[in-house]
């Protein structure tokens, strides 16, 4: 699989706040748990937020440029054996591309930035 220019994080406004003063995504609640940093491909990313995220406000969506990630960065069998990008180290705001604000509706519908690819 050819690895994407760029794979997306969701991330609470308090964490994106808490990133934008430390320079690094801590990572949801999840990506503590499981040890590494959830990503989603650009194909991935409606799914990701309709299961996981629906009916949520007050949410940013980082893009994160894959060159800047290094070996950190694994393509791994998830959700339907599909291999989805997971990152085993912080996320640095440094590898951010683009962020914005998001909300997801109650049916999981969510107008994406134009800059997802």
């Amino acid at each position: 699989m050819p690895v994407p220019e760029l794979v997306y994080k969701i991330a609470t406004a308090e964490l994106a706040g808490e990133a934008a003063r430390t320079g690094v995504v801590a990572g949801m609640p999840v990506d503590r748990a499981d040890g590494y940093v959830h990503l989603s491909t650009a194909a991935q990313l409606p799914a990701t937020l309709a299961l996981h995220f629906r009916g949520q406000r007050d949410l940013v969506l980082f893009a994160v440029r894959t060159a800047a990630l290094g070996d950190a960065l694994r393509f791994e069998p998830s959700r339907g054996g599909d291999l989805f990008p997971h990152l085993y180290a912080p996320l640095a705001m440094a590898a951010v591309a683009h962020q914005a604000g998001i909300a997801v509706a109650a049916d999981g519908a969510c107008p994406l930035p134009e800059w997802v690819q």
